[in-house]
């Protein structure tokens, strides 16, 4: 009864000459079956009469008959697959507003599941089995139903567009390589499908990448707002306790100081807020770039993913816009106070004078860093102690490497450390000293033979010479008038600024500020202990660490 119900697969009636269903089925007597044409063609075109499956040889040409046990099986097979292709033909789609119709159904149009290239027509899965069945159809390129059929054949040849002209950038016909592409750099369509698919994928990559890149670019610009905003929360709380010491006389002057800090930071809130949406715009532009690439990336029909490829790069361009050097500085409040306290009446001078060093001082030994000396820049005469933080002249010449970094003829020497941006703060011991030189320099400076000390030469100092002389070596020199000599001197800059302060550390008192500075390179701090002078000016100079009053 089982055998009754059982129905042989199509493989089993597919000759293996012709891939084909047997038709006059026949046997040799190895007993393997073919297509009477089809085995005795391969054996009119052979020298010896092998069987196709086995390569047993036969010595003599055997006489075959139709195998009638396997015809009527392939008859019944056909008679079923018919009826079953009629069953599925009922059970598939109806084509639906906006999908590919079957071409070949007449009234109820079914959905098309694949379009011939060949044919230029589309098929229902009944219409289909053809092409996946007889051995002339099989050999047809299919694709997934698409519409337009005609849209593939070349206007002027009516041949398939099947090749790529690199040379004009169009799809092509075999005629139009012979006659309007002569000499062109032609390829096979799915060549520059391939190409152009990888292409898309590189794309892909890139978008995100620069998806990432804005993404991070967004925090940082954040961060910069917080630290903008905790900058001026500070500087608030410290205008407060100034302008509350000076109580209702000052209450004016603190409100019109909290305002231009909050203005200031509205300003720096307010462009990095700009520069957040113009990213986040860029990203959402990139998003949905993307997403056409990544669909287009995934179609598998040539001719529309070239075609598409020119029209996505044309409408949609990759935004271009460089943000690498793009940030928000957090704003600068450094002497707001002091600004707003000196329009105060004059009968608060005497307490503001009180006030306002100590605060300042403060202000600025937040920014204290930790330096250190740099034996690669001394001088051949000066010492410097094991832990790099003091130097003093020795008034004997060292044998050392005469290096690009070091000083040959003037007694002085850098810090290790360099700073290209932001705030930066250090304190230094001058006590017992009757001759030395601080402050800052850039990287550039000459340090070979004569040097000039001036900003226009790249350094910003202040110095103590003979008969107790102190001076600030702008061009020309500045002579300072001092109440008390400094035994520690500060040493502030403000790289965005352009500021170079220094301070009386003891006194909490400004000895001199370099302003309108315009720093472009890397600045390092810049000591001279001076010359010994027969041990009147042996004190070392002592780099300490900050403590804040």
């Amino acid at each position: 009864m089982a055998a009754a119900n059982y129905l042989p697969t199509e493989d089993q009636f597919l000759c293996s000459i012709c891939l084909d269903v047997f038709t006059d089925p026949v046997s040799t007597r190895c007993g393997h079956n073919f297509c009477k044409t089809c085995i005795n063609t391969h054996w009119n075109n052979n020298d010896q009469y092998l069987c196709p499956m086995c390569k047993e040889t036969f010595t003599t040409r055997p006489q075959l008959r139709v195998n009638t046990f396997i015809t009527e099986m392939v008859v019944q097979f056909r008679q079923s697959a018919q009826q079953k292709a009629s069953i599925s033909s009922s059970e598939q789609q109806v084509s639906e507003p906006g999908e590919v119709p079957c071409d070949v159904c007449t009234g109820t149009k079914l959905k098309a599941l694949k379009s011939c290239l060949v044919c230029l027509v589309s098929y229902c899965e009944t219409h289909l089995e053809p092409h996946l069945t007889v051995s002339g159809l099989k050999r047809h390129q299919l694709i997934d139903a698409v519409e337009n059929l005609e849209g593939r054949m070349c206007t002027k040849h009516d041949k398939p567009l099947e090749l790529f002209c690199r040379t004009d950038q169009t799809c092509v016909c075999m005629l139009c390589t012979v006659l309007d592409h002569k000499m062109h750099d032609v390829v096979p369509l799915k060549e520059e499908y391939e190409e152009k698919k990888a292409e898309l994928g590189k794309t892909e990559s890139e978008i995100q990448q620069m998806i990432q890149k804005r993404r991070l670019k967004i925090q940082e610009l954040k961060h910069s707002v917080d630290l903008s905003q905790k900058d001026a929360d500070r500087e608030i709380s410290e205008g407060v306790q100034v302008f509350t010491a000076l109580k209702e006389a000052v209450e004016r002057g603190l409100n019109e100081l909290i305002k231009t800090i909050e203005e200031k930071q509205r300003t720096t809130q307010k462009q990095a807020e700009d520069f957040v949406k113009e990213l986040e715009q860029e990203i959402s532009e990139l998003k949905k770039r993307s997403t056409e690439v990544v669909q287009l990336s995934r179609s598998e029909d040539h001719l529309y993913l070239l075609q598409s490829v020119q029209s996505l790069n044309t409408h949609h361009p990759t935004p271009t816009k460089d943000w690498t050097e793009v940030s928000v500085c957090p704003s600068s409040y450094e002497g707001t106070v002091v600004r707003a306290v000196a329009q105060l009446e004059e009968t608060l001078s005497k307490q503001m004078k009180k006030l306002l060093p100590d605060f300042e001082l403060k202000w600025v030994q937040q920014y204290a860093v930790d330096v250190t000396l740099d034996p690669d820049t001394a001088y051949h005469e000066l010492i410097l102690s094991d832990d790099g933080k003091q130097v003093n002249d020795s008034n004997v010449k060292k044998n050392l490497p005469d290096n690009s970094e070091r000083f040959s003829d003037f007694v002085c020497i850098l810090g290790k450390q360099s700073f290209s941006s932001g705030r930066f703060y250090f304190e230094v011991q001058v006590k017992g000293k009757t001759e030395w030189d601080l402050g800052v320099v850039r990287e550039s400076i000459n340090r070979k033979g004569d040097i000039t000390l001036s900003p226009e030469d790249g350094f910003w100092a202040i110095c103590l010479r003979k008969r107790n002389k102190y001076k600030a070596l702008a061009a020309p020199a500045v002579l300072l008038s001092l109440k008390s000599r400094p035994k520690k001197v500060g040493v502030f800059v403000d790289y965005e600024e352009g500021l170079v302060s220094f301070y009386d550390v003891d006194a909490a008192a400004l000895i001199y500020s370099f302003t309108g500075c315009s720093f472009t390179e890397k600045l390092f701090p810049y000591f001279s202990p001076g010359l010994r002078y027969g041990g009147k000016n042996s004190a070392p100079l002592i780099i300490c660490p900050v403590r804040v009053k």
